[in-house]
């Protein structure tokens, strides 16, 4: 039996794992890509991405090795799959509104390409109304052909996570949205065997909103927590233990606070959701996403507090801030909260930005040495809890220090080891009178 064609539009996070899987289930791939560059890496079976992915290298490297899976920059490729996915970034704007211009171009190109009986199954996740309002009338325009007539159409919105790409891909619940029952069958027969979740049919705008608002509610649940960190630290109370003994309390699942938010998908999916949803004027979604992108704003009053009490400023001080990706042993950096302080102490004497998995970040050259990244500073921020830093003691930390000062913005130290250490410490969520 031949294998069936199909084909991934956008290799990145999203359509890199799921291109790999596919050829290792016996589908003979095509992965397309804009970038010429990231077409090659993937063609030649060499994982283009950033951080700790486990058995994604392998996985990639063998559906290439056996020539189940292959990768272009044409869109031409495309024709004579009869299964299509779309795995493009859907940002948003500078006034948090969908941001289609690069999904209009892929759809532009699988238009162009597709035949009568292709499937087209967006992964992307969409704002409620897209796959209705957007990608139905550009995929029948560009083609001349009809949606559910000619060609089906689903939506199955990713669920995947960096450093756990294939994990996700393979053991999650899939929510797919079809425009007819027959789409459903047709993605249902597919994603069976992807994955050992189970597979939770429905239509395409229902999908929409399950994705959007999965995100949107992690979110909120995310900023409750901090907003606990922020009054704990008032009450001279640590929020890490306030978290433990509420979650012994069942249905309790408070979240851990933090330095931020970053991601591709939780400072945009939430306003996906509240921007297709504005007739009903949502209030809390915005509110959420005030308080989780005031954390690294948070960071900075943290650090000032602790240089003033040092008698710096931030002019006049060595700083070192340890983490730029938004996610642990990650090389994602996409709206890192690490960001927006690194730029603020763009004014310091001299700033360090020390990252294992990247090589740059806001314009600064990345330091891959621990030591010498923390060799003389005045102040050092963890804004990631990359493992490398998990190993560092409190007494190492000092000696490596001029002013042995630090904050903590991922709870990786204890308040009383730091002391015990003679470091002046402040953590998010950690009152400072413990």
């Amino acid at each position: 039996m031949a294998q069936e064609k199909v084909a991934v539009v956008g290799l990145g996070y999203v359509g890199i794992p799921l291109a790999a899987l596919l050829a290792s289930k016996g589908y003979e791939v095509m992965g397309v890509d804009v970038s010429e560059e990231r077409a090659s890496s993937v063609g030649e079976g060499r994982l283009p991405l950033k951080g700790d992915e486990p058995g994604l290298t392998e996985l990639l490297a063998k559906g290439v090795r056996k020539g189940a899976l292959k990768a272009s920059s044409s869109a031409g490729m495309l024709g004579g799959r009869k299964v299509i996915f779309v795995c493009v970034d859907t940002p948003i704007d500078a006034d948090r509104r969908p941001d289609h211009s690069s999904l209009r171009k892929a759809l532009e190109s699988v238009a162009k390409n597709m035949s009568r009986g292709t499937l087209v199954i967006v992964e992307s996740t969409l704002a409620p109304g897209t796959m209705v309002g957007v990608v139905r009338p550009a995929l029948e325009r560009g083609s001349g052909l009809k949606a559910g007539k000619d060609f089906g159409l689903a939506h199955c919105p990713e669920r995947v996570m960096p450093g756990r790409l294939l994990k996700n891909i393979t053991t999650y619940d899939r929510v797919i949205g079809g425009l007819d029952l027959r789409s459903q069958q047709r993605a249902c027969a597919i994603y069976s065997k992807l994955t050992k979740g189970k597979l939770h049919t429905t239509d395409l705008t229902t999908a929409e909103i399950v994705k959007t608002a999965e995100n949107a509610y992690r979110d909120v649940q995310i900023a409750f927590a901090n907003e606990v960190a922020l009054i704990s630290e008032k009450l001279g109370a640590d929020a890490f233990e306030v978290r433990r003994l509420v979650n012994t309390c069942p249905f309790r699942d408070m979240h851990l606070p933090g330095a931020g938010v970053g991601g591709h998908c939780l400072p945009k999916d939430p306003w996906l959701l509240a921007t297709a949803g504005k007739a009903a004027n949502p209030k809390l979604i915005p509110i959420a996403r005030a308080v989780n992108d005031s954390m690294p704003f948070h960071v900075l009053d943290l650090a000032d507090s602790l240089l003033g009490a040092s008698g710096l400023k931030v002019e006049d001080a060595v700083v070192t801030v340890l983490g730029a990706s938004f996610l642990q042993d990650s090389g994602d950096a996409r709206n890192s909260p690490s960001l927006p302080v690194v730029e603020s102490l763009k004014r310091a004497k001299e700033l360090r930005v020390h990252d294992p998995f990247l090589g740059d970040f806001a314009g600064l050259k990345v330091q891959k040495d621990l030591k010498k990244a923390l060799a003389g500073a005045d102040l050092a921020i963890f804004m990631v809890s990359h493992k490398e830093y998990l190993k560092l003691a409190p007494g190492a930390l000092k000696k490596m220090m001029k002013t042995p000062a630090v904050v903590d913005g991922r709870n990786i130290f204890e308040a009383r080891k730091m002391a015990k250490a003679g470091i002046d410490y402040r953590g998010v969520g950690k009152g400072s009178l413990q």
